[in-house]
Order: C-alpha cells, then sequence, then structure tokens
C-alpha cells in the first residue's frame, strides 16, 4: 500500500510539474475571432530634422553630447553619423499615450491606471498591451512592438553651441554670474531611416501604435527645440545610378504594410549610404517591389501602402483610436 501510494504522488507531482511548464509557455494574451484576427504591421519611414536638435548621448546625463555611431563604410571608409535611439523614440511614443487626453478630461494613463515605472501590465489595456509592460513581482506583459533604424544618412557632425544656463540651475545662485554651457546639436536636414515592427496584433491594438507614431514626431528629442517629421520625395523623377523612375511629386516617405506572409523588399537603408538622393531612391525602388506603380499592393495575406496612402492609412488607424478608446 505504501508503495501504491508513493507512486500516486510521483504522478501527482509530475503533472503538476507538466502544468506548470504549460503555463510558463501560454503568452497569456485574450484569443481573438475571425473578426478581430491578429495580424503583423510594419511602419517604415525615412524622417528628416528641419531643424538643430539635441538627442542626448546614450543614458549620461547633464553631458550635452548628441549621440553618434561609428562604422566602417562598404568601400572600407570609417565615418561618424548622428543617431536617434530607437529606445528613445519608444519611450516618447509611450509617453504620448500615457498623456493622450481622454473624454472624461483625465489623462489615458490616469484613467487605466498605468504609468511610469508602474506600468499596470493589462492584457486590455491600449498602452501596454503593445508595448508591454511589468509589474513587479506579480505580472509581465511581453512588448510586441520592436523599433529599429535611427542611423542618419549623411555623415554631418553635430555642432557645438553655447546656450545660457537653464533657469532650473539658477536657484540658490545668489549673486553669482550664471556660466553659459555648450551643448552638441544635430544640424537641420539630416534624414533618418527608422522602422516599427509589431508582431501578431489586432487591428485595434494597431491603433494605438499608429496614433502613438504620428503623435510623437513633433515631441521627440532630447531637448529643446524638440521636433522631427516625415521627409518629403519633392522631385517627380529621382536619378540615381544612372536610372531613372517616376513617383508622385511632395511624396511623404513612408510605407506601411499589413501582412501575414511577408512579401516584397523592407525598404530599409544601409548605414554604409551618406548620399540623400541615393537613399531616397533605394527606399521608393524597394517600396515599389513587388513592382507596381499603384500605391496600394494587395498580394494574398499582405497589403503594402506607400506614401500619401500610408500616411492616409496610419491616420485612419490613429483616427479610430481616439474614436474607440479616447472619446468612447
Amino acid at each position: 500500500m505504501p508503495a501504491k501510494k508513493n507512486q500516486t504522488t510521483n504522478d501527482e507531482s509530475e503533472n503538476t510539474s507538466e502544468t506548470v511548464k504549460q503555463s510558463k509557455v501560454t503568452s497569456g494574451l485574450p484569443k481573438t475571432d475571425e473578426n478581430n484576427p491578429r495580424m503583423h504591421f510594419d511602419i517604415y519611414a525615412i524622417l528628416e530634422g528641419s531643424q538643430e536638435l539635441y538627442f542626448g548621448h546614450e543614458v549620461q546625463v547633464n553631458v550635452n553630447l548628441v549621440e553618434i555611431v561609428k562604422l566602417t563604410t562598404k568601400d572600407g571608409k570609417s565615418i561618424e553619423k548622428c543617431y536617434i535611439s530607437p529606445t528613445k523614440r519608444r519611450g516618447v511614443e509611450r509617453r504620448c499615450l500615457l498623456w493622450a487626453p481622454v473624454k472624461s478630461g483625465e489623462l489615458l494613463g490616469d484613467k487605466q491606471q498605468c504609468g511610469i515605472p508602474k506600468t499596470c501590465a493589462k492584457t486590455d489595456c491600449p498602452i501596454c498591451a503593445p508595448y508591454g509592460a511589468l509589474d513587479p513581482g506579480k505580472s509581465t506583459l511581453i512588448g510586441r512592438v520592436t523599433h529599429g533604424g535611427g542611423v542618419a544618412v549623411q555623415d554631418i557632425y553635430p555642432v557645438e553651441k553655447q546656450r545660457a544656463m537653464h533657469p532650473a540651475r539658477l536657484v540658490n545662485q545668489k549673486d553669482e554670474t550664471p556660466i553659459p554651457f555648450k551643448r552638441q546639436y544635430n544640424q537641420p536636414g539630416i534624414l533618418y531611416p527608422v522602422s516599427n515592427h509589431a508582431l501578431s496584433i489586432t487591428d485595434r491594438d494597431f491603433s494605438s501604435v499608429a496614433y502613438a507614431f504620428l503623435d510623437s514626431l513633433p515631441r521627440i528629442g532630447s531637448g529643446n527645440p524638440k521636433g522631427i517629421a516625415i521627409a518629403e520625395n519633392d522631385e517627380q523623377i529621382i536619378r540615381a545610378n544612372g536610372q531613372e523612375i517616376n513617383f508622385d511629386v511632395s511624396m511623404p516617405l513612408l510605407v506601411l504594410d499589413r501582412y501575414l506572409s511577408p512579401r516584397g523588399k523592407r525598404p530599409i537603408i544601409s548605414p554604409s549610404e551618406t548620399h540623400p538622393g541615393e537613399a531616397i531612391y533605394k527606399f521608393l525602388q524597394l517600396a515599389r517591389t513587388p513592382e507596381s506603380d499603384s500605391d496600394h499592393i494587395h498580394n494574398h495575406n499582405f497589403d503594402r501602402w506607400i506614401g500619401n496612402a500610408a500616411l492616409e492609412k496610419l491616420q485612419e488607424y490613429a483616427a479610430n483610436f481616439v474614436e474607440t478608446v479616447l472619446q468612447a
């Protein structure tokens, strides 16, 4: 009898262990249906600094240096380029959602009881669901939106300019003469190819991602001035490597993919590229693959919107977020 009882105990232990293993591998996300499927979304864009910008050097504080990256080009030349850190873009996007005004008069973060660093980590939270969260000791929600790119096209080194002391540093200075400080800035007109990738999220979830991406553009930067814009192709014919290709005038350099099956080529610019015209040409050439004259490429389980069509689609998603979440 004791041996039989011991055998039962071992079986129960094995079943419990198996249950624990299964619980660890589940995502914890709610199940969707065919009317609300999970898809993959990609945003590709070339951003342009319309003014001098300060982005900050890694995690250092009060250093006033612009973050740069060092690389070796395909022809063996070593260069340095300005850099927009993807993690900093991600942080600005999350803050745009946390501070978004809702119909009740409060902020979305306050309504959801979600903030930084105390995120709610709820699967139905329009902030945590796509961007992920951590509630220490309780739950973890893996983010399904990743950010890439940010290496400038032109090898233009940041400039150092002298600025007056910030008023916050004048406290307790009494009659002492304020000491000006110097800060590095990225020069205007630099192009930054960037990308956002969303994994297995619904159209509703992506609406918050689209809203955050568009709303963050005028707020990107580690100090003042802030703001960056989606660059535009203002020429109907782009010439590069002896080839010509026709595009719409005033076409934003923007691509949106919605898919289950990855198709076409990803419009990602090599960090070795230093010529703006070449970068724009390659971006648009890759965006048009599979070859099409339409701004909306549709294949089985794959949709791509280019230029104005991509911007309109992103704005459509953002408007849906405002109507269904902020003004609901």
